[in-house]
């Protein structure tokens, strides 16, 4: 682990024995991976790991008196999103070595891109009373952890809602519509929405089984995703800035935009695929029915 020059002491590494995340099913615990090829964002995460703590050590080593209170937190950060929060914290004020158990449930909609889990361990509250090297401030960090977990499903990945289509300026009858907004700059968890119309129970209710998704279930996916893909792509065929010598940032629209037409369409220009829909639309649907693999189920 990489150690970073503190204006103030710290225990040794040996002081923090961190095990390794697991993840958290239906079909019970296992090792976290390094991806997960198939999550999506309907999908959360469950994971779990244990850290073992010996205070009196962390405490000696960083000159902080006997009593100081010390707190293992951990949190979580998307680069899909470009969103972070505190997953859990506990505070620890008694002495000897004790074991925490982490334990945290993320939501799907708040993710993408690369998950990035950091657990720390803390000073709890601030003291006065620590020597003149020993950390004083609360929160300053005496031992952490970086782990990292690719989220790379296959479908087009954004956040969706379910909502009543009636109270919307949208079709009452529609099944779903994918909204595109902002630039090709703009994040893209804040440029794409899927709203799924909740009267319309067959589309609702695949989405709500979409972790393990009955046969009619996984058509209807497969139907939702490749409209959707086939909405990224003409909306990005759209924009003429949207080109491959383009340099968009991570996590951004138009680099989403820019993966999905190379998945799509790999080994093909867009200026070609740009002009093929122009002067060929009813090929160009064709294509690109072909390339998002419709019908078939999504794994």
């Amino acid at each position: 682990m990489t150690r970073h020059a503190l204006p103030y002491r710290v225990p040794s590494d040996e002081v923090v024995t961190a095990g390794d995340w697991s993840l958290v099913t239906e079909d019970g615990e296992m090792p976290m991976p390094e991806a997960l090829p198939d999550w999506d964002y309907h999908m959360d995460l469950h994971l779990r790991r244990s850290v073992r703590v010996d205070l009196d050590r962390a405490r000696s080593e960083s000159g902080l008196p006997t009593d100081a209170a010390l707190m293992l937190a951990a949190v979580w950060t998307a680069t899909g999103s470009n969103l972070s929060g505190p997953a859990q914290h506990m505070r620890m004020a008694g002495t000897g070595t004790t074991t925490i158990v982490l334990d945290i449930t993320l939501r799907g909609s708040d993710l993408g891109g690369l998950l990035l889990l950091d657990t720390a361990l803390v000073l709890a509250e601030r003291r006065m009373d620590s020597r003149p090297s020993a950390p004083r401030r609360a929160g300053s960090v005496l031992w952490s952890r970086r782990d990292a977990l690719r989220l790379q499903g296959d479908a087009p990945q954004f956040p969706m809602a379910v909502i009543d289509f009636a109270r919307t300026s949208f079709p009452d009858s529609a099944a779903w519509h994918l909204q595109i907004s902002g630039s090709l700059e703009s994040a893209t968890m804040g440029s794409l929405l899927l709203l799924v119309n909740e009267k319309n129970t067959v589309t609702a209710t695949a989405f709500e089984n979409a972790g393990k998704p009955r046969p009619v279930d996984g058509i209807v996916l497969s139907a939702v995703y490749a409209d959707a893909a086939r909405s990224m792509i003409e909306h990005a065929l759209g924009i003429d800035e949207f080109a491959e010598d383009a340099d968009f940032p991570d996590g951004s629209l138009g680099a989403t935009l820019l993966g999905l037409f190379t998945r799509l369409f790999p080994g093909q220009s867009i200026t070609d695929v740009r002009l093929r829909k122009r002067q060929s639309p009813a090929l160009f649907a064709s294509d690109l029915q072909a390339a998002v693999k419709i019908f078939e189920v999504p794994r």
